[in-house]
């Protein structure tokens, strides 16, 4: 049988980091992959997280599992931190999960439970394992525009107009903040908007939110989940990956925000039972590092000023490169990058610009010119500067 099978296609960002590692060139530029690096061009592990870890080494008596849903002091940890006081714990339903996209394939797959006719509605562009993983699930997926190429900024009206054709069961998924792979968010009014929308039409709201901290602070990157989440049902797919550094542990969480304390009761069980049939029991290092941190107030508050740090330190990378642009080409068309949040934004250069800088400069990114700012630092800001006019950006 497995003669039958026919090739998947490959992944682009993963077939751009071979390609990257194939190429000899010394003064390569890795613009890619979507990770943190400092400006050593290193992905650290933060301080408080070897902390947490050091103590769950020597405090930690079993390796036994904890529960479906996932030590439940993950869930009462994070839970707090992304929605603040907008809405009552106990109307808040939350399974761990591997990661943010594990996260985001439990959120698909209760919509398909809730609703099996849904649409889901997808902005244009998103990052793309959401329609990879809509696709596998065979579910319906219209896109709305989000993205104007001429501006570079968010495209309020054509979103807004887009959305005005959802569903009563549809679900819309929105980027909570730092919008994979432009780098551009709605501002405060659009977003509202869009909450009364996404209302009045019956609609079920799904947030991604995979950078909390990295655009403007934790509580302004939470700002819009937590409109939406006190308006009424949603569901929120958060990661802990970029803000706590921890990839590799694979540490996320799904909530459910119901109406009543009844539903979210319901909705726990019904998020246990797709964990027990997609991996039964979540990991639970990374869960178990983040509750350490924010259960302490030390370890929070060191936390707090080492993501601090990575903000601002991606912030000066903005602002560094559009200055250099600016001084290059005497024009402050690439100002955007300065209103651009998080660690992405997207060039606006065509694909044979794109291929034209790799070849000639060394510097790699995905093929939409959505390049990651933290893979930049001082020494190698100019040069893709100087490349960005070369290519004749």
């Amino acid at each position: 049988m497995l003669d039958q099978l026919k090739d998947q296609p490959a992944d682009k960002i993963l077939s751009l980091m071979a390609a990257f590692r194939a190429d000899p060139r010394p003064e390569k530029i890795d613009l890619g992959v979507g990770v943190y690096k400092d400006a050593e061009g290193r992905t650290p592990v933060m301080r408080a997280v070897r902390e947490a870890e050091k103590r769950i080494w020597d405090g930690e008596t079993t390796k036994t599992y904890t529960a479906l849903a996932g030590d439940p002091a993950f869930a009462d940890a994070l839970v707090p931190l992304i929605l603040g006081p907008s809405v009552p714990r106990a109307q808040v339903a939350a399974v761990a999960t591997p990661g943010g996209t594990g996260a985001v394939r439990q959120g698909f797959e209760l919509i398909r439970m809730m609703s099996p006719g849904a649409t889901v509605w997808v902005p244009e562009p998103t990052w793309p394992n959401h329609l990879s993983i809509l696709r596998h699930l065979g579910m319906t997926v219209r896109g709305y525009r989000y993205f104007d190429e001429a501006t570079l900024a968010v495209d309020a009206d054509g979103m807004l107009a887009d959305l005005g054709g959802v569903q009563a069961g549809d679900a819309v998924l929105l980027h909570g903040c730092c919008h994979n792979p432009t780098g551009a968010d709605p501002d405060p009014a659009t977003w509202s908007k869009v909450a009364d929308l996404l209302r009045s039409r019956g609609a079920l709201p799904f947030i991604d939110l995979a950078y909390l901290g990295f655009g403007d602070s934790l509580e302004l990157d939470a700002a819009a989940t937590r409109m939406i989440a006190g308006s009424g049902e949603c569901l929120i797919a958060a990661s802990c990956s970029k803000n706590f550094g921890i990839y590799r542990e694979r540490t996320g969480l799904l909530m459910a925000v119901a109406g009543d304390e009844a539903t979210a009761k319901v909705a726990q069980g019904n998020l246990a039972h797709l964990n027990r049939q997609n991996f039964s029991f979540p990991p639970d290092h990374g869960a178990r590092i983040v509750s350490t941190i924010l259960g302490d107030e030390g370890l929070r508050a060191d936390w707090e000023a080492e993501l601090e740090e990575i903000r601002t330190g991606m912030l000066t990378l903005r602002e560094g490169l559009a200055a250099e642009l600016r001084r290059l080409t005497n024009s402050d068309r690439f100002d955007f990058l300065t209103r651009h949040k998080g660690m992405f934004s997207r060039l606006g250069a065509s694909p044979e610009q794109v291929e034209a800088m790799r070849r000639d400069h060394g510097i790699y990114m995905v093929g939409d010119s959505r390049i990651n700012v933290a893979g930049l630092n001082a020494r190698t800001m100019p040069i893709l500067a100087q490349a960005m006019v070369a290519a004749g950006l």
